[in-house]
């Protein structure tokens, strides 16, 4: 195991500025954000896949202070019911997947993506209840005519490119947010269905980290060691499912 950190968090640095941060914190690893939600401050591989050169200039800087990447990271939305952001979001990912296949990395982290209620939805629509059957109804349609399919299809082109980690961030608002729904895309899927471990939003939402822990086993490939405060007075009055 190494401990590292998403550089994310120090967008407003240079990234020889952040590398000589994180090396004289005593983190043995670098998770690089590529773009989508993250942003890609100190990597942006549309950038980089056209210069081998750029390329070989951010392994180094990794390499020479003993650092690792332990993962490349595009969190979006590839799932989106606008064409257009499902459209950009997808290519931040495949264009990630391709860097990560230079870099010799074999793990990329994203989410799950979120479809709408239909063909013709404008927004996503993050179903949380059972019934009414509606809700069922569109839960079903969501999973067997848009998100099995379209992972399917991602896994393979990963594959071809030597990613064999598809770590998947279990999040709110998104189609897999629990250890069932991780499960669930892995069986349909593959192995290289598995998860970006984050237990800050799974304490929100009642669950025991390490009972899930438990039960993904092989199936976590990158974790987050991240928490979340619930304050009880608050969830006595209005549970966890406010959007406040």
């Amino acid at each position: 195991m190494k401990l590292g950190v998403f550089t994310v968090l120090f967008s407003q640095k240079s990234l020889d500025e952040a590398l000589d941060y994180i090396v004289k914190s005593g983190l043995q690893a670098v998770e690089l954000g590529t773009g989508n939600y993250p942003g890609n401050a100190h990597c942006n591989p549309e950038e980089l896949l056209k210069d081998e050169k750029k390329i070989a200039n951010l392994k180094k800087a990794v390499e020479k202070r003993g650092l690792v990447i332990s993962a490349l990271s595009c969190h979006g939305n590839p799932l989106h019911p606008q064409k257009a952001i499902a459209e950009a979001h997808r290519k931040v990912q495949r264009d990630t997947i391709l860097l990560a296949e230079k870099l010799g990395i074999d793990c990329v982290i994203t989410f799950s993506g979120c479809p709408g209620d239909s063909p013709t939805a404008k927004y996503p629509n993050w179903v949380t209840c059972p019934w009414p059957d509606d809700f069922s109804e569109i839960l079903n349609w969501q999973w067997e005519e848009v998100v099995i399919p379209y992972w399917k299809e991602e896994v393979a082109f990963a594959k071809v490119h030597g990613v064999t980690k598809i770590a998947l961030e279990m999040h709110p608002g998104f189609v897999v947010y629990n250890t069932e729904t991780l499960l669930k895309l892995r069986q349909a899927v593959g192995p290289e269905i598995g998860a970006n471990f984050d237990p800050s939003h799974l304490f929100w939402q009642g669950m025991d980290p390490i009972a899930s822990v438990r039960e993904l086993g092989p199936a976590i490939f990158h974790v987050h060691a991240k928490d979340t405060r619930v304050d009880p007075i608050n969830t006595a009055k209005n549970g966890v499912l406010d959007t406040k």
